[in-house]
This record gives structure tokens, C-alpha cells and sequence, in this order.
């Protein structure tokens, strides 16, 4: 008859065909659990001062400081297949020359769905600097908080949970005082 390789090796075939079968089930099953979690933002302050480059040290460059107050329910993205939630506020712009800028300038991984309920004061965690140089003539900007769902099957899902209502102007540069 056949022989016991023969046995495990259609056994692991029938078994493997059988998880890739339930892995496909899960993965379509993401695109049912559908959520619109809400968030407000809004920017205390903006303020920009002129720093040295980090590779030219005679060159100028404007750097913006941002205080913003950030409350959102995330707790609907989290189900039984979600691992965890990137969580980042971003500042949309158009830059002198009319390019459209997305810089990410705050963010925060969220892995329970206890800690998903999200009331941060706080100031922008990475550098916030034009390719330009400066911030002079440069329109207002929108900010907004994205999140990014992982999980542990399937396809990352993108959304905004929040959106500034009034786009924010950038005020001239302050000299910096020692």
C-alpha cells in the first residue's frame, strides 16, 4: 500500500491546505468589522524659530513647535483580530513652491483596547522643518490624526479619526532667547 511517508506527507498537505483555508476566512473577515472612531483635535500654539542646520552650521533654518490637545475613542477598531493601532497626528501643507507636504509630527502605538481612549496635551515629538528653510509666506496647514490598523491576519487598514476644522497659520519666526 503506501508507505508512512507517504501517510504524513498527504496528512501535513490535507492540514496545511486546511490553515491557509481558515487564514483566507479571517483575512476576508476583516473588511465586515468596519469602524468610524472620532477624535478632536486642537493646536494651542504654533511657534517658529530659526535653528542651525544640522549639516551646515552657517545655514538658518526654521524649525515649528507645535502644542496641540488630542482626545479620541479608538476602542471600535479594536476585535478579536486587531493587534495593535498606530496612531499618528500629521500636518498637511503646501509649501512656497506648491508642494503638498505630510509631515508626521507626533505618534503612539496603542496595543489594548484599555488604553485605546486617548487624552494627550502635548508638543510635537519629531522635528517639524520645511525643505525650504523657512517658514516665511508658507500657507496655513491642516492637522490630523491617522491611525493604522495591524492585525494579526490580514490587511493593514488605514483611517483619520480627527481633523483640524480651520487650517493653522504658521506665525513668523522669534528670535530664540538664551
Amino acid at each position: 500500500m503506501h508507505s508512512i511517508v507517504s501517510r504524513v506527507n498527504n496528512v501535513s498537505a490535507l492540514l496545511s491546505s486546511c490553515m491557509m483555508a481558515l487564514l483566507a476566512a479571517i483575512a476576508l473577515s476583516s473588511f465586515v468589522f468596519t469602524a468610524d472612531p472620532k477624535g478632536d483635535i486642537s493646536i494651542a500654539s504654533v511657534k517658529v524659530y530659526p535653528t542651525n542646520a544640522r549639516r551646515y552650521p552657517h545655514r538658518k533654518q526654521d524649525m515649528a513647535f507645535v502644542n496641540f490637545n488630542i482626545s479620541a475613542d479608538l476602542t471600535p477598531l479594536f476585535n478579536w483580530n486587531t493587534k495593535q493601532l498606530f496612531l499618528y497626528l500629521e500636518a498637511e501643507y503646501n509649501n512656497t513652491k506648491g508642494v503638498q507636504n505630510e509631515v508626521v509630527i507626533w505618534d503612539r502605538i496603542v496595543r489594548r483596547k484599555e488604553d485605546a481612549n486617548i487624552n494627550v496635551v502635548g508638543k510635537n515629538k519629531y522635528m517639524f522643518r520645511d525643505v525650504s528653510h523657512k517658514f516665511k509666506n508658507v500657507p496655513p496647514a491642516h492637522y490630523s490624526l491617522k491611525y493604522n490598523v495591524m492585525p494579526y491576519v490580514g490587511v493593514l487598514t488605514y483611517g483619520e479619526a480627527g481633523r483640524t476644522t480651520e487650517p493653522v497659520e504658521f506665525p513668523p519666526a522669534q528670535p530664540r532667547v538664551s
